[in-house]
């Protein structure tokens, strides 16, 4: 029941929203001008046709194939001069759609499986909430590959959590096709699998009578995924383990000597005589060459970081964690000033060595990093040094709230895959930082209902000002013909 009202409930957002936007603007708009005749090209069933502007493989084409196929079923008997029709910038723009409420359901059950303690409603609150991300909801109406891209992903992150590795393999080969830099999320994926694996496989050669939870947690933070035959239905209550000192050390961003514990737990695993990659081999096996020339970009680590702070301000920005961080500092006072400042010296010469003005940044006023960049972080050169340390702030909030909750290896792969996703890209676009922000919020642990409701309620209202600028206020440009319009 909980999945058909959460289908329910996104539809009811998608569907009045999607008819607004084709009535208002029926024909392609910026990167649609790209991907609508490509498609509708392979509608045609010109399969050798391809625009050399599109950087992107096919993925979302042949979905869209699938998806038309599915509304009208004599689609491939059709006359080609009627198949243009069918293969319009509305029905191409619907499969995000409906990807948009599978991604819903996706969400639904990886909350409910990371998190088997929360009720029904406590799950359809954070599915909500998180299928209104902005950046996630605003490419719901267009026909752009970010929707496909982030449903792929998450689909395939659930397949593993559920040990269909086979499945969560093919799943990951599929997202490739829809966007490439999704390799780097397939490794991943199979990394945490191999983080799970060998955690169980730990536990087990110690004591097989002990509830299975996750390693290095101060709270009680059940992973299902390492427990045979788990209920997710009945949501037992698992008893926390440690003490507060203990709680402490895990919440630490500092790497102690817990850490090399981790790699050591895995390396014995691995090394054993059940060869742990027989496990996630299928995933092991998926791979695609980037489409463009890597440009060193680290300061989008730093941008990346602001954003999902921000994006989080109601989860981060509490009188609890600033008790918990003033904590922290007190009790490990030299290692973590250490830290920040080499953090401060890395972040300096990120943004002075390593920080790329894109020509569309520069040139593009469609785009709001166009004036964040332009009215702010070059409003003076001062200011993107200034900025520094609000970003290693950042960091470590984010890396405080899923030291409380995860291991910390688990904590550094993920942060070596949001690198390896985000440095390369020359371009600043918040929403290449969708997937990993997902991730991000999906192993926090934030069970504060107030918080997650004002996280929603401040969606609301940056989805309300993005798509009203977006329909309703149009300009123009002197030097090329046709309607402009602010988009993310």
């Amino acid at each position: 029941m909980g999945k058909i009202a959460l289908a329910v409930i996104v539809s009811l957002w998608v569907i009045p929203t999607t008819v607004m936007v084709n009535r208002i603007v029926p024909e392609p708009y910026m990167d649609e001008i790209f991907h609508i005749p490509q498609a509708q090209q392979y509608c045609k069933g010109n399969f050798g046709s391809w625009d050399p502007m599109i950087t992107t493989p096919p993925g979302l084409y042949y979905l869209s194939l699938a998806h038309v196929a599915s509304l009208f079923p004599g689609f491939y008997c059709v006359e080609a001069a009627s198949i243009s029709d069918l293969c319009s910038a509305a029905i191409l723009r619907s499969i995000n759609g409906v990807l948009a409420v599978v991604c819903s359901l996706i969400l639904y059950d990886i909350v409910t499986h990371l998190k088997p303690t929360l009720n029904d409603r406590k799950v359809m609150l954070h599915a909500v909430v998180l299928s209104l991300y902005p950046l996630h909801w605003f490419f719901t109406f267009l026909y752009y590959t970010d929707v496909a891209s982030v449903t792929a992903v998450l689909a395939m992150y659930l397949a593993s959590l559920k040990k269909n590795y086979w499945f969560s393999a093919l799943i990951g080969a599929f997202a490739v096709v829809i966007r490439q830099t999704n390799i780097i999320w397939v490794l991943f994926v199979a990394c945490t699998g191999i983080i799970n694996i060998s955690v169980a496989h730990a536990k087990h050669s110690t004591k097989t009578d002990e509830p299975d939870v996750s390693i290095n947690h101060g709270l009680a933070y059940a992973t299902s995924t390492n427990t045979e035959g788990f209920n997710l239905r009945k949501r037992k209550i698992v008893k926390s383990i440690g003490n507060s000192s203990s709680s402490l050390l895990a919440s630490s961003p500092s790497f102690s000597s817990g850490f090399a514990d981790e790699i050591w737990s895995i390396l014995l695993t691995l090394w054993g005589p059940k060869d742990l990659l027989s496990h996630t081999y299928p995933t092991d096996t998926a791979g695609a060459k980037e489409a463009h020339a890597v440009t060193p970009h680290f300061a989008q680590m730093l941008y990346f970081s602001l954003v999902s702070v921000l994006a989080q301000a109601p989860m981060h920005f509490t009188i609890t964690k600033a008790v918990d961080l003033f904590q922290m500092f007190r009790k490990s006072r030299a290692l973590l000033f250490f830290q920040m400042f080499l953090a401060l010296v890395v972040g300096l010469l990120s943004v002075h060595f390593f920080s790329v003005a894109h020509p569309y940044l520069l040139a593009d006023n469609r785009h709001y990093p166009f004036y964040l960049w332009k009215k702010v972080i070059m409003a003076h050169w001062s200011i993107k040094y200034l900025l520094v340390p609000v970003y290693i702030c950042s960091w470590l909030s984010i890396i405080h709230m899923l030291g409380k909750f995860r291991s910390k290896i688990w904590a550094l792969a993920y942060f070596l895959a949001t690198a390896a996703v985000l440095v390369p890209a020359p371009l600043i676009e918040f929403r290449y930082y969708t997937i990993p922000f997902y991730f991000l919020v999906l192993h926090c642990n934030n069970r504060d209902d107030q918080s997650w409701i004002l996280t929603g309620t401040l969606y609301i209202g940056v989805n309300i000002f993005t798509m009203m600028m977006f329909l309703f206020r149009p300009f123009h440009w002197d030097h090329e013909p046709g309607i402009q319009r602010f988009i993310w």
